[in-house]
């Protein structure tokens, strides 16, 4: 058997993307997210038990672009992964399989999450 015979596996380019799909990959990321925010808040507690100097070298770095972008990306990550937790956990008592009524909450979970995430971070 020649090597241009072999059966060539598939590959994300010829998968066709689904939205639940996309939830899916966007839950594991936000569970990495997570895990290296917390990161963000060791620092946090560190910074607050070390002393003033400590506290306000991390108050200027949250408080720069930089910081801020983090703090905005964890909290939606935070947001995301709970809203979407709550939605796999109704599918653990089983719930919310039909093909209509997942990608509905799938939408559902990505809308909020923006929305909460927007809400939170203006303070409402």
């Amino acid at each position: 058997m020649s090597t241009n015979a072999r059966p060539i596996s598939p590959h994300l380019q010829v998968y066709r993307w689904y939205f639940s799909m996309f939830l899916s990959i966007m839950h594991r990321a936000t569970g990495f997210a997570l895990a290296v925010g917390a990161l963000l808040v060791t620092w946090w507690l560190m910074a607050a038990a070390t002393g003033v100097d400590s506290f306000i070298q991390f108050h200027d770095f949250t408080g720069s672009l930089l910081g801020r972008l983090m703090l905005a990306g964890w909290l939606y990550a935070l947001v995301f992964h709970f809203l979407n937790g709550i939605r796999h956990l109704v599918w653990d008592f089983g719930f919310g399989f039909a093909k209509k009524t997942a990608t509905l909450t799938g939408y559902v979970v990505f809308g909020l999450s923006i929305a909460l995430t927007a809400l939170i971070w203006c303070g409402v």
